[in-house]
Protein backbone atom coordinates (compact mmCIF):
# COMPACT_ATOMS: atom_id res chain seq x y z
CA UNK A 1 0.00 0.00 0.00
CA UNK A 2 1.01 3.42 -0.83
CA UNK A 3 2.51 5.24 2.46
CA UNK A 4 -0.01 8.25 2.06
CA UNK A 5 -2.74 6.17 1.09
CA UNK A 6 -4.17 5.77 4.12
CA UNK A 7 -3.86 9.52 4.91
CA UNK A 8 -5.36 10.40 1.62
CA UNK A 9 -8.80 8.18 2.06
CA UNK A 10 -9.22 9.91 5.98
CA UNK A 11 -12.20 10.66 6.09
CA UNK A 12 -13.90 9.61 3.13
CA UNK A 13 -17.19 8.62 3.38
CA UNK A 14 -17.79 5.08 3.53
CA UNK A 15 -19.31 3.20 0.70
CA UNK A 16 -20.54 -0.14 -0.37
CA UNK A 17 -17.24 -1.43 -1.78
CA UNK A 18 -15.39 0.20 1.35
CA UNK A 19 -17.61 -1.62 4.07
CA UNK A 20 -16.97 -4.93 1.82
CA UNK A 21 -13.45 -6.24 3.65
CA UNK A 22 -14.36 -4.76 7.38
CA UNK A 23 -18.08 -6.93 7.05
CA UNK A 24 -16.50 -9.78 5.67
CA UNK A 25 -13.11 -9.78 8.29
CA UNK A 26 -16.21 -9.18 11.04
CA UNK A 27 -18.57 -12.32 9.55
CA UNK A 28 -15.40 -14.49 9.51
CA UNK A 29 -14.65 -14.05 13.15
CA UNK A 30 -18.37 -14.21 14.07
CA UNK A 31 -18.30 -17.46 12.25
CA UNK A 32 -14.88 -18.82 13.56
CA UNK A 33 -15.32 -18.37 17.07
CA UNK A 34 -18.89 -19.15 16.50
CA UNK A 35 -17.64 -22.71 15.87
CA UNK A 36 -15.50 -22.77 19.13
CA UNK A 37 -18.80 -21.45 21.08
CA UNK A 38 -21.05 -24.04 19.22
CA UNK A 39 -18.53 -27.06 20.92
CA UNK A 40 -18.49 -25.28 24.37
CA UNK A 41 -22.19 -25.32 24.22
CA UNK A 42 -22.31 -28.61 23.75
CA UNK A 43 -20.01 -29.82 26.19
CA UNK A 44 -21.32 -28.07 28.68
CA UNK A 45 -25.44 -29.56 28.29
CA UNK A 46 -23.74 -32.72 27.92
CA UNK A 47 -21.40 -31.78 31.53
CA UNK A 48 -24.93 -30.79 32.70
CA UNK A 49 -26.82 -33.86 31.61
CA UNK A 50 -24.21 -36.06 32.90
CA UNK A 51 -23.89 -34.71 36.44
CA UNK A 52 -25.38 -37.23 38.28
CA UNK A 53 -23.65 -40.27 36.84
CA UNK A 54 -20.43 -37.71 37.48
CA UNK A 55 -21.29 -37.15 41.01
CA UNK A 56 -22.18 -40.74 41.55
CA UNK A 57 -19.31 -42.59 39.94
CA UNK A 58 -16.66 -40.17 40.00
CA UNK A 59 -13.39 -41.63 38.27
CA UNK A 60 -14.60 -45.07 39.08
CA UNK A 61 -16.73 -44.75 35.87
CA UNK A 62 -13.69 -44.66 33.94
CA UNK A 63 -12.08 -47.70 35.27
CA UNK A 64 -15.68 -49.62 35.33
CA UNK A 65 -15.96 -52.71 33.67
CA UNK A 66 -19.94 -53.04 34.48
CA UNK A 67 -23.14 -51.79 33.37
CA UNK A 68 -25.75 -53.36 35.42
CA UNK A 69 -29.18 -51.21 35.03
CA UNK A 70 -31.06 -53.00 37.79
CA UNK A 71 -30.66 -52.07 41.38
CA UNK A 72 -27.64 -51.58 42.83
CA UNK A 73 -26.92 -49.25 39.69
CA UNK A 74 -23.24 -49.58 38.74
CA UNK A 75 -22.13 -48.13 35.28
CA UNK A 76 -18.71 -48.19 33.91
CA UNK A 77 -17.25 -47.57 30.18
CA UNK A 78 -14.11 -49.54 29.70
CA UNK A 79 -15.55 -52.42 27.87
CA UNK A 80 -16.79 -49.89 25.62
CA UNK A 81 -13.90 -47.91 25.29
CA UNK A 82 -12.16 -51.00 24.65
CA UNK A 83 -14.11 -52.07 22.21
CA UNK A 84 -14.24 -48.47 20.32
CA UNK A 85 -10.18 -48.76 20.31
CA UNK A 86 -9.93 -52.42 18.77
CA UNK A 87 -12.67 -51.52 16.01
CA UNK A 88 -10.45 -48.34 15.27
CA UNK A 89 -7.15 -50.15 15.54
CA UNK A 90 -8.63 -52.72 12.91
CA UNK A 91 -10.01 -50.12 10.49
CA UNK A 92 -6.60 -48.27 10.48
CA UNK A 93 -4.28 -51.47 9.99
CA UNK A 94 -6.48 -52.22 6.77
CA UNK A 95 -7.70 -49.42 5.80
CA UNK A 96 -4.45 -47.08 5.44
CA UNK A 97 -2.45 -49.37 3.40
CA UNK A 98 -5.26 -49.83 0.70
CA UNK A 99 -5.95 -45.64 0.57
CA UNK A 100 -2.21 -45.20 0.26
CA UNK A 101 -2.35 -47.67 -2.51
CA UNK A 102 -5.31 -45.78 -4.16
CA UNK A 103 -3.74 -42.42 -3.34
CA UNK A 104 -0.50 -43.29 -5.00
CA UNK A 105 -1.74 -44.58 -8.22
CA UNK A 106 -4.17 -41.75 -8.07
CA UNK A 107 -1.97 -39.20 -8.34
CA UNK A 108 1.02 -40.87 -9.57
CA UNK A 109 0.45 -43.71 -11.59
CA UNK A 110 -3.23 -43.75 -13.27
CA UNK A 111 -3.47 -42.75 -17.12
CA UNK A 112 -5.20 -39.47 -17.58
CA UNK A 113 -8.29 -41.09 -18.92
CA UNK A 114 -8.78 -43.28 -15.69
CA UNK A 115 -7.62 -40.78 -13.36
CA UNK A 116 -11.14 -38.86 -12.95
CA UNK A 117 -13.79 -41.16 -13.37
CA UNK A 118 -11.68 -43.62 -10.62
CA UNK A 119 -11.47 -40.68 -8.36
CA UNK A 120 -15.31 -39.42 -8.40
CA UNK A 121 -15.98 -43.88 -7.85
CA UNK A 122 -13.64 -43.96 -4.50
CA UNK A 123 -15.32 -40.46 -3.66
CA UNK A 124 -18.30 -41.69 -3.93
CA UNK A 125 -18.04 -44.23 -1.36
CA UNK A 126 -17.87 -41.61 0.94
CA UNK A 127 -21.46 -40.19 0.47
CA UNK A 128 -23.07 -44.18 1.01
CA UNK A 129 -24.72 -43.44 4.35
CA UNK A 130 -23.96 -45.40 7.28
CA UNK A 131 -27.25 -47.60 7.48
CA UNK A 132 -26.34 -48.45 4.02
CA UNK A 133 -22.96 -50.22 4.67
CA UNK A 134 -24.58 -51.80 7.96
CA UNK A 135 -26.76 -53.41 5.79
CA UNK A 136 -24.16 -54.61 3.44
CA UNK A 137 -22.35 -55.76 6.47
CA UNK A 138 -25.36 -58.03 7.45
CA UNK A 139 -26.46 -59.29 4.28
CA UNK A 140 -23.11 -60.03 2.60
CA UNK A 141 -19.68 -59.34 4.61
CA UNK A 142 -21.10 -60.66 7.93
CA UNK A 143 -21.93 -64.49 5.86
CA UNK A 144 -18.53 -63.99 3.98
CA UNK A 145 -16.51 -63.52 6.68
CA UNK A 146 -18.14 -66.56 8.87
CA UNK A 147 -17.82 -68.48 5.84
CA UNK A 148 -14.66 -67.58 4.02
CA UNK A 149 -12.59 -65.48 5.67
CA UNK A 150 -12.30 -65.71 9.35
CA UNK A 151 -11.80 -69.49 9.33
CA UNK A 152 -9.17 -69.49 6.87
CA UNK A 153 -7.45 -66.58 9.37
CA UNK A 154 -8.05 -69.03 12.13
CA UNK A 155 -6.44 -72.08 10.64
CA UNK A 156 -3.29 -69.52 9.66
CA UNK A 157 -2.61 -67.67 12.84
CA UNK A 158 -5.01 -69.52 15.70
CA UNK A 159 -1.88 -70.28 17.62
CA UNK A 160 -2.55 -66.56 18.56
CA UNK A 161 -4.99 -65.78 21.29
CA UNK A 162 -6.80 -63.02 18.98
CA UNK A 163 -7.68 -65.51 17.00
CA UNK A 164 -9.78 -67.98 18.49
CA UNK A 165 -13.15 -68.97 19.61
CA UNK A 166 -16.24 -69.40 17.42
CA UNK A 167 -15.83 -67.81 13.64
CA UNK A 168 -19.33 -66.13 13.59
CA UNK A 169 -18.85 -63.30 11.33
CA UNK A 170 -20.77 -60.63 13.30
CA UNK A 171 -17.67 -59.35 15.23
CA UNK A 172 -15.51 -57.24 16.35
CA UNK A 173 -12.73 -58.70 13.74
CA UNK A 174 -15.98 -57.64 11.40
CA UNK A 175 -16.82 -54.59 12.50
CA UNK A 176 -13.07 -53.60 12.13
CA UNK A 177 -13.07 -54.52 8.47
CA UNK A 178 -16.38 -52.50 7.24
CA UNK A 179 -15.15 -49.57 9.12
CA UNK A 180 -11.65 -49.67 6.71
CA UNK A 181 -14.27 -49.71 3.66
CA UNK A 182 -15.39 -46.85 5.25
CA UNK A 183 -12.66 -44.79 6.23
CA UNK A 184 -10.86 -45.62 2.85
CA UNK A 185 -12.65 -42.84 0.86
CA UNK A 186 -11.84 -39.98 3.15
CA UNK A 187 -7.87 -40.86 3.49
CA UNK A 188 -7.53 -41.69 -0.24
CA UNK A 189 -8.74 -38.61 -1.54
CA UNK A 190 -6.79 -36.70 1.46
CA UNK A 191 -3.69 -38.25 1.09
CA UNK A 192 -4.12 -38.14 -2.97
CA UNK A 193 -4.36 -34.48 -2.67
CA UNK A 194 -1.42 -34.50 -0.44
CA UNK A 195 0.50 -36.13 -3.21
CA UNK A 196 -0.25 -33.75 -5.56
CA UNK A 197 0.69 -30.69 -3.77
CA UNK A 198 4.00 -31.77 -3.88
CA UNK A 199 6.42 -29.51 -6.44
CA UNK A 200 7.66 -31.58 -9.76
CA UNK A 201 10.84 -30.57 -8.91
CA UNK A 202 11.02 -33.00 -6.33
CA UNK A 203 10.50 -35.66 -8.61
CA UNK A 204 12.59 -34.36 -11.44
CA UNK A 205 14.86 -34.43 -8.75
CA UNK A 206 14.74 -37.87 -8.10
CA UNK A 207 14.49 -39.03 -11.30
CA UNK A 208 17.92 -36.88 -12.53
CA UNK A 209 19.79 -38.90 -9.65
CA UNK A 210 18.77 -42.51 -11.26
CA UNK A 211 15.88 -43.63 -8.86
CA UNK A 212 13.60 -45.51 -9.84
CA UNK A 213 9.71 -44.88 -10.60
CA UNK A 214 9.08 -46.49 -6.92
CA UNK A 215 12.14 -45.05 -5.40
CA UNK A 216 10.99 -41.61 -6.56
CA UNK A 217 7.76 -42.18 -5.03
CA UNK A 218 8.82 -43.48 -1.61
CA UNK A 219 11.34 -40.94 -1.26
CA UNK A 220 10.70 -37.91 -2.86
CA UNK A 221 7.04 -37.91 -2.75
CA UNK A 222 5.93 -39.96 0.37
CA UNK A 223 8.21 -37.69 2.45
CA UNK A 224 7.87 -35.07 1.60
CA UNK A 225 3.60 -35.28 1.81
CA UNK A 226 4.36 -37.17 5.22
CA UNK A 227 2.82 -34.63 6.99
CA UNK A 228 -0.46 -34.47 5.03
CA UNK A 229 -0.94 -38.26 5.12
CA UNK A 230 -0.74 -38.20 8.36
CA UNK A 231 -3.38 -35.49 8.36
CA UNK A 232 -5.54 -37.70 6.30
CA UNK A 233 -5.11 -40.85 8.38
CA UNK A 234 -6.18 -38.63 11.85
CA UNK A 235 -9.59 -37.74 9.93
CA UNK A 236 -9.73 -41.22 8.95
CA UNK A 237 -9.28 -42.20 12.52
CA UNK A 238 -11.71 -39.61 13.69
CA UNK A 239 -14.76 -40.91 11.69
CA UNK A 240 -14.26 -44.48 12.82
CA UNK A 241 -14.02 -43.64 16.41
CA UNK A 242 -17.56 -42.35 16.06
CA UNK A 243 -18.93 -44.48 13.62
CA UNK A 244 -22.44 -45.60 14.90
CA UNK A 245 -24.94 -47.70 12.85
CA UNK A 246 -22.46 -49.33 10.73
CA UNK A 247 -20.36 -50.99 13.94
CA UNK A 248 -23.58 -51.36 15.62
CA UNK A 249 -25.31 -53.64 12.86
CA UNK A 250 -22.10 -56.05 12.77
CA UNK A 251 -19.91 -56.14 15.87
CA UNK A 252 -22.39 -58.38 17.77
CA UNK A 253 -23.57 -56.13 20.74
CA UNK A 254 -22.36 -57.77 23.59
CA UNK A 255 -21.26 -56.01 26.27
CA UNK A 256 -17.85 -58.03 27.35
CA UNK A 257 -14.05 -57.41 27.07
CA UNK A 258 -12.35 -60.12 25.29
CA UNK A 259 -8.96 -60.46 23.56
CA UNK A 260 -10.32 -62.96 20.79
CA UNK A 261 -11.22 -60.42 17.08
CA UNK A 262 -13.77 -63.34 16.57
CA UNK A 263 -15.85 -62.43 20.04
CA UNK A 264 -18.88 -60.04 20.12
CA UNK A 265 -18.28 -56.30 21.55
CA UNK A 266 -19.50 -53.03 21.99
CA UNK A 267 -18.24 -49.41 21.07
CA UNK A 268 -19.28 -46.26 23.06
CA UNK A 269 -21.43 -45.60 19.61
CA UNK A 270 -23.16 -48.59 19.57
CA UNK A 271 -23.71 -48.92 23.02
CA UNK A 272 -25.20 -45.35 23.05
CA UNK A 273 -27.21 -46.36 20.04
CA UNK A 274 -28.67 -49.47 20.96
CA UNK A 275 -29.85 -47.91 25.06
CA UNK A 276 -30.56 -44.49 25.02
CA UNK A 277 -33.98 -44.95 23.92
CA UNK A 278 -34.77 -48.02 26.54
CA UNK A 279 -32.96 -46.11 29.17
CA UNK A 280 -35.52 -45.33 32.03
CA UNK A 281 -33.74 -44.63 35.22
CA UNK A 282 -32.59 -41.49 35.20
CA UNK A 283 -29.13 -42.33 36.49
CA UNK A 284 -28.35 -45.01 33.45
CA UNK A 285 -29.08 -41.90 31.07
CA UNK A 286 -26.69 -39.15 32.69
CA UNK A 287 -24.19 -42.37 32.43
CA UNK A 288 -25.25 -42.91 29.01
CA UNK A 289 -24.69 -39.54 28.17
CA UNK A 290 -21.51 -39.37 30.14
CA UNK A 291 -19.82 -42.07 27.33
CA UNK A 292 -20.75 -39.21 25.10
CA UNK A 293 -18.45 -36.70 26.92
CA UNK A 294 -15.91 -39.81 26.91
CA UNK A 295 -15.95 -40.45 23.44
CA UNK A 296 -15.87 -36.40 22.87
CA UNK A 297 -12.40 -36.65 25.04
CA UNK A 298 -11.33 -39.25 22.89
CA UNK A 299 -12.30 -37.26 19.73
CA UNK A 300 -9.92 -34.40 21.04
CA UNK A 301 -7.15 -36.57 22.40
CA UNK A 302 -6.50 -37.98 19.29
CA UNK A 303 -7.28 -33.85 17.46
CA UNK A 304 -4.58 -32.33 19.74
CA UNK A 305 -1.97 -36.02 19.25
CA UNK A 306 -2.31 -35.24 15.70
CA UNK A 307 -1.61 -31.41 15.56
CA UNK A 308 1.69 -32.30 17.70
CA UNK A 309 2.99 -34.85 15.31
CA UNK A 310 2.01 -32.58 12.22
CA UNK A 311 4.00 -29.89 14.08
CA UNK A 312 6.36 -32.25 14.76
CA UNK A 313 7.07 -33.22 10.91
CA UNK A 314 6.91 -29.48 9.70
CA UNK A 315 10.01 -28.39 12.07
CA UNK A 316 11.77 -30.85 11.65
CA UNK A 317 11.68 -30.11 7.67
CA UNK A 318 10.12 -33.95 6.70
CA UNK A 319 7.06 -32.78 5.10
CA UNK A 320 4.71 -30.27 3.93
CA UNK A 321 1.45 -29.65 4.97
Amino acid sequence: MHPFRKSQDFGRPMSAETLGDPLFQWFSTVVAFGVIGLLILITVILSLAAQESIRTFGLGFLSGNVWNPVPPLVFGSVPFVYGTLVTSALALLFGVPISLGIAIFLSELSPPWLRIPLTYIVELLAAVPSVVYGLWGIFVLGPVMRVSVEPVVQDIFGFLPIFQGNAIGTDKFTAGVILAIMIIPTISAVSREALLAVPDNQREAALSLGATRWETTRVAVLRYARAGIFGAVILGLGRAVGETMAVTMTIGNRNAISISLFDQGQTIASWIANNFLNATDPLELSALIELGLVLMLMSLLINIFARLMIGRVLRRGEGAA
